[in-house]
């Protein structure tokens, strides 16, 4: 039995990592084999190029530049660290996965959604999440929290224009449109342990269906 590929989506701001980290915690204690891992990162090739994407002072950089590495970095993040945990048959945690690129660089970054789309085909050979959790924030919201948040990275992309982070906003709202079985939206206004626990709700099913120890 493989394992459970979960990953989360958000616009900047919208506190899916302390989210990750709290149903990581609750279904480590549920005896399940839980990986947390993000993108761009989550292994050593992978953080370089997140250092070059989020570094303040690459603002020249070309839209379709950013795409080509961001794909890259998944890439490898993808061989490397996620396949691997699966054929282990443990439940993946996904801070941002290739919905993310299609939403900001395919819609935002006005690339086009089949071109990007079709660069993160080659990059993942056609490997989508089971599930994502899509924690709806709004951009206003979320912006607020990233300046307000001591030791919060302010990186190139949250120094975007708030109409960029409309953008995102609404190209994620289409992409759940074009997804409704895979994209499940919660409301991520309220409390950590509140989102915490509507993701976990929306997880809790596929585990029953097709996961084991």
């Amino acid at each position: 039995m493989k394992g459970l590929f979960i990953t989360f989506e958000g616009t900047e701001g919208s506190g899916k990592t302390s989210v990750i980290k709290k149903v990581a915690a609750y279904f480590r204690a549920s005896g399940l084999d839980v990986l947390v891992t993000r993108e761009p990162g989550g292994i050593r090739i992978a953080e370089k190029i997140r250092d070059i994407l989020l570094d303040k002072a690459n603002t020249e950089m070309d839209p379709r530049t950013e795409a080509l590495l961001f794909a890259a970095s998944r890439r490898q993040h993808l061989v490397e660290k996620i396949l691997p945990a699966l054929e282990r048959n443990e439940l993946v945690l996904c801070d941002r996965y290739v919905d993310s690129s299609l939403v900001y660089q395919g819609i935002a970054r006005n690339i086009g959604f089949d071109d990007v789309f079709a660069v993160n085909k080659f990059a993942i050979d056609d490997i989508l999440p089971d599930r994502t959790i899509f924690v709806d924030v709004r951009p206003e919201v979320g912006l607020a929290r990233v300046f307000k948040t001591p030791n919060r990275e302010v990186n190139r992309l949250d120094l975007e224009t708030i109409n960029f982070h409309q953008r995102i906003y609404q190209g994620y709202l289409d992409l759940i449109r074009r997804y409704p079985e895979r994209i499940v939206r919660i409301d991520g206004e309220g409390t950590i342990d509140e989102v915490a626990d509507l993701a976990i709700k929306a997880i809790e099913p596929l585990l029953k269906r097709g996961m084991s120890k």
